[in-house]
């Protein structure tokens, strides 16, 4: 009993302490994220129409570069550098496994037909997750010099600036992203089909070729939507996270919690949200 009574007086203390050593980590985290990102981008930058090699994955227009390499490994080597035994998951690279609560969560070249084809709709992406949650994230356009950041509980930026999403509060008055996959998904209410349904009614859809671009643009309150049917974790991380800190809402396609490691997405300024999931699953 004394000593709850002790643990009682100190616990306050103990909480302080343990969210300055939180702060600490994270912004130590940061560092390393920006390093790691900006690194990335300059080896794009470097080599944007260029020769190089491409090679094909699963699908025929499913395509990684030399590139993509040569971004995935610089950044791997700053995570690496500062922290060896932190858990990675990258696109090209796949697992690198270790018993650790930190996880990285890479896109080298985030719209690669895009980089392929000289096109600057490409982005780095590289989010942190820390005990299962996503904390932190980065996504960088080289191109267009846009660098958007979020940490969780402390907002989301455009190149320091605070961004927010849209106050749009109708599907129909909005202006939406989506993504295609590589191998078409024969589903109820696939993306062709729901595609087809919003551009008959005049919503403007957009195709921009990145996912995480088309997340921070909603964030950004540049899109009021974005939705995909098939998605990898690596596409999503960084993106939803800054999404959710600049005011809006992420789910998966049924409207619930957000998992970046299954494949639907929709994330929206909050406001049209579940009107959105109706059109998906045409219940307008």
């Amino acid at each position: 009993m004394q000593l709850f009574a002790v643990i009682q007086v100190y616990l306050p203390d103990i909480y302080q302490l343990f969210n300055r050593v939180k702060t600490l980590i994270l912004r130590m985290l940061k560092q390393t994220l920006l390093k790691a990102t900006e690194a990335a981008a300059a080896i794009l930058k470097e080599n944007f129409n260029r020769p190089f090699t491409i090679s094909n994955k699963e699908g025929i227009n499913n395509l990684v570069t030399e590139i993509d390499h040569a971004s995935e490994k610089a950044i791997i080597e700053i995570i690496k550098n500062d922290y060896p035994d932190h858990y990675i998951l990258s696109e090209e690279a796949g697992e690198i496994i270790q018993d650790s609560v930190y996880k990285w969560i890479i896109d080298p070249i985030d719209g690669t037909i895009n980089y392929a084809n000289s096109i600057p709709m490409c982005c780095v992406s590289i989010g942190v997750e820390v005990d299962g949650k996503m904390e932190i994230g980065a996504v960088y356009n080289p191109f267009i010099n846009e660098l958007f950041f979020a940490q969780r509980g402390f907002g989301a930026t455009l190149n320091d600036q605070i961004i927010q999403v849209s106050a749009k509060t109708q599907v129909a008055t909005s202006c939406l992203a989506t993504g295609f996959p590589y191998t078409y998904l024969d589903m109820p209410n696939g993306p062709l089909e729901v595609f087809g349904r919003l551009i008959k009614s005049g919503v403007p859809v957009r195709r921009l070729g990145s996912a995480a671009i088309d997340l921070c643009y909603v964030a950004a309150g540049r899109f009021d939507g974005f939705y995909e049917h098939k998605l990898q974790a690596w596409d999503s991380a960084a993106g939803f996270l800054i999404v959710e800190e600049a005011g809006g809402k992420v789910t998966d396609l049924s409207g619930d919690y957000y998992n970046p490691y299954k494949p639907g997405i929709v994330a929206t300024n909050g406001k049209i949200h579940e009107e959105l999931l109706r059109w998906i699953h045409d219940e307008i």
